[in-house]
Parts: C-alpha cells; structure tokens; sequence
C-alpha cells in the first residue's frame, strides 16, 4: 500500500496490483518510463518535487529538477511546454484521485497501480496525443533538433521518445 501526503494531495491511499514496469493495458505502449522522462527533463524540472517519497529514489537520482519553481532550462528542449493546472482543471483533464494530472496517473500506473475507468480514460488521451509525432515526423527532418521544439518537448512530457 502506498499512502500520498503531500502538497496537493493528503490521506490518498493505493495498492499496486502489478510489478512495475509491467502488465500494462494492450494499447498502451508508451516510450519512455517515468524515470527516462525526468532525466530526460519535463515539466520544468518542478512537477513531482514535493511528491518524491511516493516514487522509486532512482528515479530522481539524475533528474532534472528545480527546486524554487519551473525553469525551462530543465527541460530537454529547453522551452516551455505546458499549460497551467488551473486549465487543465477548467478543461476537465484532471481527474481524480491523480490531481497533477496525466503524469501522475502514469507514474502510478507504472508503479503498478490500476484503476478501472480512469486507466481507459487516461490511455485514450495517451493515444489521442500521437498525433503530434505523426505531425513532427512529417514537418521535421528527424536531425534537426530546433523543428518544433514545443512540440518535442510536449511528446516527451506524454511518454514518447522526441527523438523518434
């Protein structure tokens, strides 16, 4: 069992039903692990700072992390890609019990939590959003690195590789 306290969320408790890492649902593939992405640098280094003990230390041993608030330069393509929670939440993308929004469903998921419903959910918006590597695949030259950039940066912050 896992019981969260933090900033956002106090008192959430969570069994993990599968090994993590494995069993995922069959349409869901993602890229990357949770631990690729930040190292890799999402979210501005400052979406999972006070939530760190609910997750494997690895995965923030070589992070990219900043502690005061979001800079850019932690990010792997070193812009800003990311609306604010507030229009996440007016535009009904976060639901509960994972109030940061997609990325903590994932690490949880990863970490071997399920939930009926909200797995399906978040893995349909998860699929929705490949759409934007089709886009980058066809717009860019797979080298050159400065083509979309906001764009790369949002593929990596849903678990597909930038990089193809």
């Amino acid at each position: 069992m896992i019981e969260v306290n933090d900033k956002m969320q106090q008192g959430y408790v969570y069994e993990l039903v599968e090994p993590i890492g494995r069993n995922f649902a069959q349409d869901f593939r993602p890229e990357l692990s949770p631990k690729q992405m930040l190292e890799m640098g999402v979210f501005e280094g400052h979406y999972l700072n006070d939530c760190q003990a609910e997750f494997p230390k690895d995965w923030f041993e070589k992070a990219k992390l900043s502690a005061d608030k979001p800079d850019v330069m932690c990010n792997f393509m070193q812009v800003k890609s990311r609306q604010p929670l507030w229009l996440w939440q007016q535009k009904g993308w976060i639901i509960e019990p994972d109030v940061r929004g997609w990325f903590q469903w994932y690490c949880r998921y990863y970490m071997g939590r399920r939930i009926a419903g909200v797995d399906d959910w978040q893995i349909k918006r998860w699929k929705a959003f490949k759409r934007h590597k089709a886009q980058v695949e066809y717009h860019c030259n797979l080298l050159d690195m400065e083509c979309r950039k906001k764009q790369r940066q949002a593929l990596l912050q849903w678990a597909y590789n930038p990089l193809f």
